[in-house]
């Protein structure tokens, strides 16, 4: 009996870990750092392994959305979102429309689906916030955030991956009463809203850090990097940062009580230092150089490392100074993600990377090309369970990393 009451105890506890599961953009914890182990250190001259390919997304810039049990990723067909559902050898379990999506200029689906246990949620570029049932896509709640809350759309569309903590959604509608809302995630719900600096959103991504004793959301909005209390709404400050098309999508970065936020079109970044009670913040340093427009950064060792959009290079920033420590002239724009100390860098020409950021230099390991799909090369990496997710346009391209 005892045996079967551990059993039992185990099945529980394994379903209840399998339900809590999370996959989001740029990773478990949003830096673009991956923490896996077992993966190759340099890949064959052709490029690793493709396993499988899916073709027929239709249009979208979204990134794969990987967990145990499957693989979820949106495309825009006849000017409507579709979510789909793949299992691990690249067969369609199910799709589900979900209302339209962008058609305009860069048509297609922007955002990359939250997945946390049997649950998926979905900000649309049309404001539409969505939570789904992974089993088959059967929407459980829908919420308009431009009917319900003075939201306002920008002029291509709005670009949002969505934030979470425990049971509460974070998004931006950019309404002048409603600039940033949180709801239950369970029911959609209000639980609070907020004017904030009464701004548009900025294709951003908001972040969630622990300072001074409470969370703080930080968002990068039209003209003004912002914070705010995450628990009450309660607006806390705002730092200019302007750059000429408001265009500001890359997610700040937090450690210690240091911010980084960079912006593409020569605009760049900015570090700023919280106040012990997180109320305000001052300037340490600004570096213009790295002006990341889609790609984010990733933060290793105290270094920051990313491709520029106008300054056309990858650059390796000093955390503490801000001063570019190296930069190579290649790949750039892209976007980049890491995993154990290597850089996977995904270029605007269509190049996928494994780099090593040596001291004093970028070491190109092994590249090889993306085969497949069209349009712009912007959906960002993933890496899961040893595999590479490359997206370009209607093709999801999978990959075999795993050391042999």
């Amino acid at each position: 009996m005892k045996r079967i009451l551990i059993a039992i105890a185990l099945a529980g506890l394994s379903t209840f870990i399998y339900s809590q599961e999370l996959s989001q953009w740029r990773g478990p914890d949003r830096t673009g750092i991956y923490r896996e182990t077992g993966l190759m250190k340099q890949w064959p001259a052709a490029g690793p392994k493709l396993l499988w390919q899916y073709t027929g997304l239709g249009g979208g810039y979204s990134s794969a959305a990987v967990t145990s049990g499957g693989i979820f990723i949106t495309g825009m067909v006849n000017g409507n979102g579709v979510i789909y559902s793949l299992d691990h050898s690249g067969k369609l379990k199910w799709k589900k429309e979900y209302g339209r999506e962008w058609t305009s200029s860069h048509e297609g689906v922007r955002t990359t689906p939250l997945v946390i246990g049997n649950r998926l949620y979905l900000f649309s570029s049309f404001g539409q916030l969505i939570c789904m049932n992974t089993a088959d896509g059967q929407i459980i709640w829908s919420v308009d955030t431009f009917r319900e809350y003075g939201g306002r759309n920008i002029e291509w569309g709005v670009t949002e991956n969505l934030l979470y903590d425990g049971n509460t959604l974070y998004c931006s509608p950019g309404g002048p009463e409603a600039n940033i809302i949180a709801v239950d995630r369970n029911s959609g719900k209000l639980k609070w809203k907020s004017r904030g600096g009464d701004e548009k959103s900025a294709y951003g991504s908001p972040v969630l850090i622990n300072h001074g004793g409470k969370k703080i959301l930080v968002a990068m909005m039209e003209k003004t990097i912002q914070a705010y209390d995450a628990a009450s709404g309660q607006f806390m400050w705002k730092y200019d940062h302007i750059n000429q098309y408001s265009v500001h999508p890359n997610p700040p970065y937090y450690s210690q009580g240091m911010l980084y936020c960079t912006s593409g079109y020569g605009k760049g970044g900015i570090m700023l230092k919280l106040s012990a009670d997180g109320k305000s913040v001052t300037k340490v340093w600004e570096n213009a150089q790295l002006d990341p427009k889609i790609g984010g950064f990733v933060v290793l060792n105290s270094k920051i490392y990313g491709g520029g959009d106008r300054n056309r290079s990858l650059f390796c920033l000093d955390w503490n100074s801000g001063k570019v420590d190296y930069s190579l002239r290649d790949l750039a724009p892209c976007n980049i993600i890491s995993n154990d100390g290597l850089l996977y860098i995904y270029s605007e020409s269509g190049r996928v990377a494994l780099a090593q950021p040596d001291a004093g230099k970028f070491n190109i390991i092994s590249t090889f090309r993306v085969p497949m799909g069209e349009g712009p090369h912007w959906a960002h990496l993933v890496i899961h369970n040893k595999r590479l997710y490359v997206r370009h346009g209607s093709s999801l391209m999978v990959y075999d990393i795993a050391a042999r």
